[in-house]
This record gives C-alpha cells, sequence and structure tokens, in this order.
C-alpha cells in the first residue's frame, strides 16, 4: 500500500472511529442479517431433523484447518505463524456430528454489502474526490471473501460437498441494467457490465465461472490430461437489479444447501436418520 493512501485510510479511520466508516453502514447491516438468518436456519435444521446434532460457531482456527489437511497428506497444514489465526465468515459455521462422533460442516455462509450507487443517486448525491461525479470506481474489498473461501475449501479438502454461500448486495453486483431516478426527476442508467462499476468477475473464480444464483454445494468432478479433479465452487447469490436480501429469501437458500450437505453426508449419519428424513 501506498504511503498516501495509508494516510488516508488511517484519517479516515480515525474519523469514523474504526472499521464501521471505512466499511459503511450498510455492509456492516448486511454483516448483521446474515449472521441472524444462520442462527434461524440452524433452529429450523434441528427442528426438519431433531434426530441429528447440529452445532454452530463464529470461527475455524487455522490449527484446526492445518490438522484437517495433514490427515489428507502429512507435507501439508505445515504452516502456521499465529498460533491463535482464525478466519471469521460472517454467518458463521453450521456444524452436523456424524455417527462416529466428528463434526462435518453443512454450511457457511458470507454476506458482502459494495457499492451504493443506487442509494447516492436517489439522494442526488454527488461523489468522487471532487464531489463531481454521478458514480462511484468500484473498490476491491470483496475480494477479502477469497481467503475465507480458501480456508474453509482447505478445511473441507476430504469432503464431498462445499456448503460455501456469498450473499451479494449492492450496486456493484447488477446482472442487468437499472434505471434510477435523481430528485430532480432525472433517470440515471447504471449498465450492469460496465467495468468501473460490477465486481462479479473478481468473485467467479471462486466458483469456476458456473452460474451464479445456484446451489453448487455438491462438489464437480471433471477429468484433465486423463487426471479426474474435483472442484469445490462457492455458490454466489446475488439480487441483480440492487435489491436488499430479505431474511426470509436468504434462510431458503441457506436452508437448501444445508439440506444437499446432509444428503451427500447421508451414509455417515445413516444410523441416526430415517429413510424419510432426507
Amino acid at each position: 500500500m501506498k504511503k498516501n493512501q495509508s494516510g488516508r485510510l488511517t484519517e479516515q479511520h480515525k474519523k469514523s472511529k474504526g472499521v464501521v466508516g471505512i466499511f459503511g453502514d450498510e455492509a456492516q447491516k448486511h454483516d448483521k442479517e446474515v449472521y441472524n438468518t444462520s442462527k434461524i436456519a440452524i433452529m429450523r435444521l434441528q427442528s426438519e431433523f431433531p434426530a441429528l446434532k447440529f452445532r454452530y460457531r463464529k470461527s475455524l482456527k487455522k490449527s484446526e484447518i492445518n490438522e484437517a489437511l495433514q490427515k489428507i497428506d502429512k507435507s501439508l497444514g505445515q504452516t502456521l505463524f499465529v498460533e491463535s489465526s482464525e478466519i471469521k465468515p460472517d454467518g458463521g459455521i453450521i456444524e452436523v456430528q456424524d455417527d462416529n462422533g466428528n463434526w462435518r460442516v453443512v454450511l457457511v455462509s458470507e454476506a458482502k454489502h459494495q457499492g451504493k450507487d443506487i442509494e447516492n443517486i436517489k439522494q442526488g448525491k454527488l461523489v468522487g474526490k471532487n464531489n463531481d461525479q454521478i458514480t462511484m470506481v468500484a473498490g476491491n474489498a470483496i475480494e477479502r471473501s477469497h481467503k475465507n473461501i480458501s480456508e474453509i475449501a482447505n478445511f473441507m479438502l476430504a469432503e464431498l460437498h462445499f456448503p460455501y454461500i456469498l450473499f451479494l448486495e449492492g450496486s456493484n453486483f447488477l446482472t442487468c441494467d437499472i434505471n434510477v431516478k435523481r430528485p430532480d426527476g432525472s433517470n440515471i442508467k447504471l449498465i450492469y457490465n460496465a467495468g468501473d462499476l460490477n465486481r462479479l468477475d473478481r468473485l467467479t473464480a471462486a466458483n469456476y465461472g458456473m452460474p451464479i444464483n445456484t446451489n453448487l454445494c455438491e462438489n464437480k468432478f471433471v477429468v484433465c490430461n486423463n487426471t479426474t479433479i474435483m472442484l469445490q465452487a462457492a455458490s454466489i447469490y446475488t439480487q441483480g437489479d440492487g435489491g436488499k436480501w430479505e431474511d426470509e429469501d436468504m434462510i431458503k437458500i441457506m436452508i437448501d444447501v444445508a439440506k444437499t450437505s446432509i444428503k451427500i453426508l447421508s451414509k455417515d449419519l445413516f444410523r441416526q436418520l430415517t429413510s424419510t428424513e432426507v
């Protein structure tokens, strides 16, 4: 990071009294919503699968990830510089206990809000360094999501499923053109595939360019050079038109992905499940 950029962030950090000012109220609200919906999702799973035992946790230690990797191959999971290092997906991690007493991940969720162009236009607010722009060039903060996705993928490398959901919200994640009205009655058209606005292409590396708004929980196997490769793809969901996620819509997706996980794990949950529960 350049020195002047670092200085600006430091000054902004001081003025806003912490990270809330840097990442924005909407982003913080969106993160909190996915945390709350995760808690509801686990209660519904417990209700639908009373024979199974679920648990929720906010974080996953790097040491646990390394331990899981070493069980696959001793050459993996050897590097750890900070013993307390951990990841904290916004919506936390939901696990189920299998017949052998092991905890298996069935749902991981994260929410990201980026792009306030719609709100700014509706308010007639100009942006940019000189407050003379209608839209703001999209930032790269969303790319922090890749770290958590990669770490969970490492932790679940021995599994046949990858129940990672990324809920996106904001004008940087449009999938169609939209018209936004300014206070003076004029309309501003936001072009969804404009390079300075859209950031979806920064995230589709996490699902190998497969369709968004799709449950990709079950791992995909592809053959390349006579070798079979397992792909762990994040399930990326966005409203597409700049709308906000409703809690019930998020919960519905969470339950769908979690039930896919349980179905794939069913052979290891056999003693607890009845044939009609999955």
